[in-house]
């Protein structure tokens, strides 16, 4: 056993020896090379930068582009609208008249009468699928001439038309029902909404 380590630590120290030896051969060639110093001639460059302006561009954003096809006409629906509580069949009706409902009261007593009613807006699904209809709506004309409160009684085909015709019924505008000189609200006010595509 103590042969073996001894044997280990000859051999190592034999080699270590030759590590040194070789180092020392190696380090003694790189002096040699170094003492012959530098051929040729070094530069030393500095850049100078001078002060230059900021230039700034100014760049126009580009146009749009163009679509690819215009939207197609939105055909008018064929409006009928119909007053069932009163039984008077009346068209649209396009009128600018002042209504003043203020402080005095209405000179005569008279039943509602409608004085602008608004074409609806053609659902756009409706149109490219070429379905037409109508709705009937029941709504509360107030003292002011306006209409609140609309309610769906009947729509055929259900829901495709009903919230156009909604909206347009919110737009309406009537001359209210005067009773002894006062405007009153109206409630039972039924009108039918038609949608129709026109040909071509």
């Amino acid at each position: 056993m103590i042969v073996r380590y001894a044997i280990g630590v000859a051999l190592g120290l034999v080699v270590t020896f030759l590590l040194f030896l070789v180092m020392q051969a190696v380090i003694s060639n790189d002096e040699a090379n170094i003492d012959e110093g530098v051929k040729g001639k070094l530069l030393d460059m500095v850049r100078l930068t001078d002060d230059e302006e900021i230039q700034t561009k100014q760049r126009k954003p580009k146009p749009p582009p163009p679509p690819d096809e215009p939207p197609p006409d939105m055909p008018k629906p064929q409006f009928e609208s119909s007053d069932v509580s009163t039984g008077v069949d009346v068209g649209a009706v396009d009128v600018n008249v002042d209504l003043n409902v203020g402080g005095g009261g209405f000179s005569s007593d008279g039943e509602y009468l409608p004085i602008v009613k608004v074409a609806p807006v053609y659902p756009r699904r409706a149109q490219t699928r070429g379905i037409e209809g109508y709705v009937i709506l029941e709504f509360v004309v107030t003292r002011t001439g306006a209409v609140i409160n609309p309610v769906v009684i009947e729509s055929k085909p259900p829901g495709i038309f009903d919230r156009a015709a909604m909206n347009a019924a919110l737009k309406f505008k009537y001359k209210p029902k005067v009773v002894n000189g006062e405007a009153i609200d109206v409630a039972g006010v039924r009108n039918r909404i038609t949608f129709e595509l026109q040909d071509g």
